[in-house]
Formats: structure tokens, sequence, C-alpha cells
């Protein structure tokens, strides 16, 4: 007897090597508890718009982490119901299910039941491939043996609940109640449970989107198997009979924030790392303003821009502290994604030229200084101004006023081209080389508009920079905090007085000069912009609440019909900064350095400035020639 229990033994250890050998010798590894709600996520983003209102949701559908205490005891029975009734009576093997499916299946003799339990349908979501054969089979078998080892029975259905499929790209229960009833799992009430109970069994063909008739009926098999148990009465069977679930409509994407949440995607993704993706990320968009960017470029370019050859336009909007309130990348997301804001890199023109004059005045060059408006040469290089002609002896400020290109070329020669690149790299600017040709006063070099905006904000925030940013906060699903903006002061790179020097000349460009279209009874500043053959046209500006760069021309890169910035540009920043501003108290540049606005204290408050300013320019006044 004992040679017969001795050879018995040797039989099932070989066996089980040759298990182990043949089946388990690549099965998968078994992370950590907490990894197991993240593994193998496909990424997936819900926006929030600065108040914290849904904005969209990219990627799979998780909604946010449930757990089973702050769930109606009906939802987990319902699975329960649907998938594993007796599964707090048996182990992560159901043998007696195993049995009773063969049974069914060898009379019938088709498939028409299976064996697994939900630990089992667990581990195969989680680890395996959806393959139907021996290997997979056993393999699941041993991984839910493995997560019955590492967590309590609770925790496995909690974790089935927060990982299961349900169609229509959602994935958890919380997942699915947002997608097919608006609300959290939290709220679910017994019918809309047993609807969502129904659905794992056959995603697709149960689709309540696509065949809501069938997922309505397994949902009633479903109320029934939880009465048959004594999980609910024959009352609350009834009831939620007579009270079927109602789908809400899908909320579709709104192509007006399309471009930039592409480009918070890109933000997000590189701020939290690729291994998070169940990301709730708060952006810093307005809606309303992002809307209206999106309206205004479109319009625009649509109605005026077409009989002049204009295809596209960009815009690109800042608080005072570098938050992106709008960002619109073309006239048309749905038909090119190509994000004109941030991707496209475009000659600015003119548009570039108050760089080249701070950079001057960092020299010593004053506003009030005069330069010789004629004829210049630099080399084989001779620069002319639009349109022809020139206007003799011009003060610095009449000169950027009026956009003359001799006495930008020659500010440039003074100040060194070496000179202005290193003062555009410390406002922001990314591409331009170390050592440009004499070109970089008439803005021969490419940009883009997020640029161009970070780089006019300086002048705005007196010489601070505060780097544009759209990520406001990111959170895992599960509430864990993984990046917050953290408020500070701009980063001084420029001389305060003379960036109110800069103000006050880019105000004569909007009350006197080639911007005076940009004009809507704010105090405003800003610069037009128009490259060579008019392949590109831009206006950026500011108040003291809001820094937009505006750019329009064709991806081709063909020229437009003589559009300059002072026009299709200008018409588009002056209808969004009307828009941006309404119902904002009227207040000048002084205002901002005492510290008031819509977004609270202006950083880095300089009291007193403006006054300053004003005393340098009245002791440079008398001191010129008259």
């Amino acid at each position: 007897m004992g040679a017969v229990l001795a050879v018995a033994l040797v039989v099932a250890i070989g066996a089980g090597a040759a298990v182990r050998q043949v089946y388990l010798r690549d099965l998968p590894p078994t992370p950590a508890r907490e990894a197991l709600y993240e593994m193998n996520k496909a990424p997936a983003i819900r926006f929030l718009d600065r108040s914290g209102q849904v904005i969209a949701n990219r990627g799979p559908r998780y909604g946010d982490r449930a757990r089973l205490a702050d769930l109606p005891e009906h939802v987990p029975l319902a699975f329960l119901a649907a998938e594993d009734r007796r599964f707090y009576r048996h182990g992560p093997v159901d043998l007696w299910a195993i049995g009773r499916a063969a049974w069914a299946n060898w009379r019938t003799g088709e498939v028409v039941q299976g064996g697994s339990t939900l630990t089992q349908q667990l581990a195969k979501s989680l680890f395996l491939t959806p393959d139907q054969t021996l290997k997979r089979k056993v393999q699941e078998a041993a991984l839910a043996i493995r997560l019955e080892r590492m967590l309590s029975k609770d925790e496995v259905l909690e974790l089935y609940l927060n990982r299961v499929f349900f169609g229509a790209n959602a994935y958890g229960i919380d997942g699915a109640a947002r997608t097919y009833f608006g609300k959290p799992a939290a709220q679910l009430t017994l019918s809309e449970a047993a609807l969502l109970a129904a659905l794992p069994k056959a995603p697709s063909r149960l689709s309540p989107t696509r065949n809501m008739a069938a997922a309505v009926a397994r949902s009633r098999l479903v109320l029934a198997q939880m009465r048959e148990t004594g999980w609910i009465t024959a009352a609350q069977e009834q009831a939620a009979l007579a009270a079927p679930p109602r789908l809400v409509q899908a909320p579709s994407q709104d192509p007006d924030f399309g471009y930039a949440l592409d480009y918070a995607t890109t933000e997000a993704v590189r701020l939290a790392g690729p291994a998070a993706p169940d990301l709730v990320v708060r952006l810093t968009l307005d809606p309303g303003l992002q809307k209206t960017a999106a309206l205004v470029v479109r319009r625009v370019v649509q109605d005026d821009g077409r009989r002049a050859g204009v295809r596209q336009g960009a815009l690109v909007a800042l608080s005072a502290n570098g938050a992106i309130r709008a960002l619109v990348g073309g006239v048309d997301y749905e038909s090119s994604p190509f994000n004109r804001a941030v991707q496209a890199q475009r000659q600015p023109g003119s548009a570039f030229k108050p760089f080249v004059y701070a950079a001057a005045l960092e020299r010593g060059v004053q506003p009030t200084d005069t330069r010789v408006d004629a004829p210049v040469r630099f080399g084989a290089w001779r620069p002319e101004n639009y349109g022809g002609g020139y206007r003799g002896p011009v003060t610095v400020e009449t000169a950027l006023a009026q956009s003359i290109n001799t006495v930008a070329v020659q500010l440039a020669r003074e100040a060194g081209p070496s000179a202005v690149a290193d003062l555009a790299r410390r406002f922001g600017f990314t591409s331009l080389p170390a050592r440009p040709s004499l070109s970089v006063a008439l803005g021969a070099y490419e940009v883009n508009a997020l640029e161009m905006a970070g780089g006019f904000q300086v002048f705005q925030n007196a010489g601070g920079r505060a780097p544009p940013y759209i990520v406001e906060e990111i959170h895992t699903s599960s509430g864990r905090s993984l990046f917050t903006h953290a408020p500070a002061a701009p980063t001084p790179v420029y001389d305060a007085i003379k960036a109110g020097a800069m103000v006050r000349m880019l105000k004569t460009v909007i009350t006197s000069g080639t911007g005076s279209r940009a004009a809507f009874g704010w105090p405003a500043a800003g610069k037009t912009g128009t490259s060579q053959d008019w392949r590109d046209a831009w206006f950026v500006g500011f108040t003291p609440e809001f820094t937009a760069a505006v750019w329009v021309g064709n991806d081709d890169n063909t020229p437009m019909d003589k559009i300059t910035g002072g026009e299709l540009p200008a018409q588009i920043w002056r209808r969004f900064m009307m828009a941006a501003h309404e119902g904002l108290a009227v207040r000048d540049f002084d205002a901002v350095a005492a510290g008031a606005g819509p977004d609270g204290p202006a950083p880095d408050p300089r009291n007193g400035f403006y006054e300053t300013l004003g005393a340098e320019f009245a002791r440079a006044a008398a001191m010129a020639p008259q």
C-alpha cells in the first residue's frame, strides 16, 4: 500500500512538473496589488476646464476608481448574479461550476455554459489574450489562484468592477455609469445596475447604444437571478422592471477644443509620465474664450479671408500669469488637426521688431532718439520700407509705430544681431540661431504663435517672463495628485523701466500706427507683422488683462492677396479681445502694477512703476532736440 501511494505521489509530482513546463513556463508575472488597477490600461484622460467642468474625454473612459463601500449594495450583487453567484463560497477555481458547464455543453453538443469564476475572468482580462486554448485556460486558473492569495474576495470583486469592459469604450463601473447614464456609479439604480451587469458577457452584441432591446432582455434575467438568490425581493424586481434605464446622449467631442486638447495631451503625458494613463487633467482653458476664439478665427478667415487667398489662421491667448485661456490651431480641426498655433514655424515679419527695439533700449537707445529713414545698404542687402518711400528723420517711437524697416535694421546693427537673438531667447524663443544675420530685424527667422504670445507678455509683465502653460493640475482617477502648477512671480528677464518704454511705444502702434484696426476701446499695445510676399500676416498685442497672438496664411506657403498684419489679423484680435474684456472694468497698464485683475493679483507687482516711467519720459523729452 505504501508503495502504491509513493508511486502515485511520484506520478502526481511528475504530472505537475510537466504542467509547469508546458503550460506555466511563460506565465505572466503578477505585480503588486495597487499596480493591478493600472496595468495594461490604455491611456485615458478626462479634461476639465479652469473651473473644473468636464470638457472632454480622450481615450478609454475609466471614470473614477469605485470602492465597494461607496456603491449601493445592489450594484455588486447584480454583477455576482450575472457572472458568479457562488463567488463567496468557492475558491479561485469552481470545480462544481466546471463540471456543470461540461455536462451542459456535452448534452447540447456546443458551448452553452462557461465554468470560469469571476476571479478567472479578471485574471484573463488583466494578463491574457482571449484565445480559447487549453494552455490559456490553465494559465487563467493559475493566475486566479495567485490573485486570491494576494487579495480578499472583496478586493477581487472591487478590482473586477473597476477593470471590466462595458463596450462604447467604457471600462470600469464608474466609466460605464458616466458613459451610459451620465452619473457616477454611486448613484446607479437597481435597473441601471442590472443593465450594466448584463454587458460584460457580450459588450458589443449587447451594446445599449446599438441593441438596447437585447441589453434590456438580459438585464431582466439578471434581476430574476437576484430575486431567486434572495438578494432582492419580488417587489424590488417589479419596481426595477417598471422603471427601465434611460440612456443619456453620448457627449460629442467639441471640435472647437480639438487643437487645445491635442497640445494639452502632449503636455499632460510629459508632466505625468507615460506610465500614468488614467488621468484627470484640469486645464487653464476658459471654455467661453476658447469657443469665441475658434468662432472668430473661422468666420474671419472663411468670410473675409477666402476672397484674399487666406485659408488658415491661428490664435493663442494668455492671462497675465502665462495661463493659456484659448488656443486655436486652425479653422477646422476635423478636416486638419495640424496645430498651427504650436507646430507651424512661420516668419513673423515686423511683428518681431519689438524685440529688436527692446535690445536697442538695452544698449542705451531712447524712444525719443532720432534716426533717419532713408535708403540704407548693408553689403548687397538693401532693405526697403513696405510700400516704398522714406520719411527722413523720425523718432524711434514713431519708427516702431509706423513699422519703418530701415530704422529697425539700423537699430539691429547698433545692438548687434546676436544681442537681439540673446534677448529673444530670454523672452522664450527657442528656434533662433545663435548668430543670426541682420535680417533678424525684419523677422526673417521662423517662430510659432505660442512663442510670440509669450514673448510679448514679457512687456505686459514689466520685464518678467511667465512661461505659457496649459495644465493646471493632474490627478489619477483614484485621486492621487501627480502634478500641480506652482504659482510664481515672473522671472525678471528685462529691465522694468525699459519694458514700460516698450509698452508706451507699442500703444502708439494701435493709437496712431499700423495696428489702428485693433483698437477696441481699451488701453492696448501691439505690433503688426507681414512676411515677404505676403505669405504670413500677424497681429500680436496685449492689454492689462490678456496677451494674444494671431496669425493668418496658407499651409503651402503660397502668398495671400497683399494681406498685412494690420488687416485680418488685427480684425481677429480686436473681435476676440472685445469678447474677452466684456464685463471687465476698463483700466490702463498702471493698474497691472497695482495688482488687480480677473485672475487675482498680478504677479510681481511693481508699485509706482508707471509713475516712475512717466517721469523718465518727461525727462527724456526735455533733453531731446526740438
